[in-house]
């Protein structure tokens, strides 16, 4: 008795993702990463002494902004469908 090559068991496995995912999975990756060494630094060496360069527009507007402008494109990269045929 011979095994039926078209059975559900056989069948080819397929990745999920394609290329064109992980391409935007890395560029989110990269924007977090940025934004999270723009957010670092600014302390002050005494506890006595306040440094106000922790409040500055890369630390507070431009660091944030860009943490969550790759979470986006990670939510893009994970919902998008590449084998999605244009009309």
């Amino acid at each position: 008795m011979g095994k039926n090559k078209n059975t559900p068991q056989e069948e080819k496995k397929q990745f999920i993702f394609k290329k064109k995912n992980y391409t935007f999975l890395f560029i989110g990756l990269a924007f977090i990463t940025v934004g999270f060494i723009l957010m670092s630094g600014g302390g002050s060496d005494d506890p006595n002494v306040f440094n106000p360069e922790i409040y500055n527009f890369r630390r507070i507007r431009l660091a944030p902004t860009l943490v969550l402008i790759g979470l986006g494109i990670q939510v893009y990269a994970i919902l998008l469908n590449p084998d999605k045929k244009k009309d």
